[in-house]
């Protein structure tokens, strides 16, 4: 009784000292994370899981420079891309030292997985940019939920386009 008193009250607590999400928020990392998961048992290509493995990724290392205190002195424009860096190079590098790319085709000489979380990770990168430098110039979003229709559209995108090279040219 008194376990469920005490997790009640924390769970409450989380509630009130909420804070508003940001572009990237953990609920979206955890989204994506629950998506992989999901994926690997649906037995989806490794090419296609490598994309949403990257939006994965990409999503924790941005939510995780918003961690890192602006009192360090790193600016933004050299903290982004060493952390999105850093983080796709560890996991990568770990995918490997525990045998978790399976090698059963490749796409270009690279394994599916490798060349999906590539190919991945450089659009929506290259999407983020693209979206933040349109909405510094115009001051303001197009649309509700810009930042997450075009991140998540982005990775639509590169999927079917990556179903349709691995389904007919490849």
């Amino acid at each position: 009784m008194n376990f469920i008193l005490v997790l009640s009250l924390l769970i409450a607590l989380l509630f009130i000292s909420a804070s508003p999400a940001l572009a990237h928020c953990p609920l979206c990392v955890a989204g994506a994370g629950a998506g992989l998961t999901l994926s690997r048992l649906l037995g989806i290509d490794d090419s296609i899981t490598g994309i949403w493995l990257a939006a994965f990724i990409g999503a924790t290392s941005f939510w995780s420079e918003k961690l890192i205190p602006a009192k360090i002195g790193i600016p933004l424009g050299i903290l982004r891309p060493v952390l999105y860096i850093t983080f796709f190079t560890l996991t990568i590098a770990s995918f490997y030292q525990f045998n978790l790319v399976i090698r059963m085709g490749d796409i270009f000489g690279m394994d599916k997985l490798t060349f999906g979380m590539i190919t991945g990770g450089i659009i929506f990168y290259l999407v983020d940019v693209v979206d933040d430098f349109v909405i510094k110039m115009r001051e303001k979003v197009f649309f509700p939920y810009q930042r997450v229709v075009v991140s998540l559209g982005s990775v639509v995108v590169l999927s079917l386009a990556d179903y349709i090279l691995i389904n007919y040219f490849i």
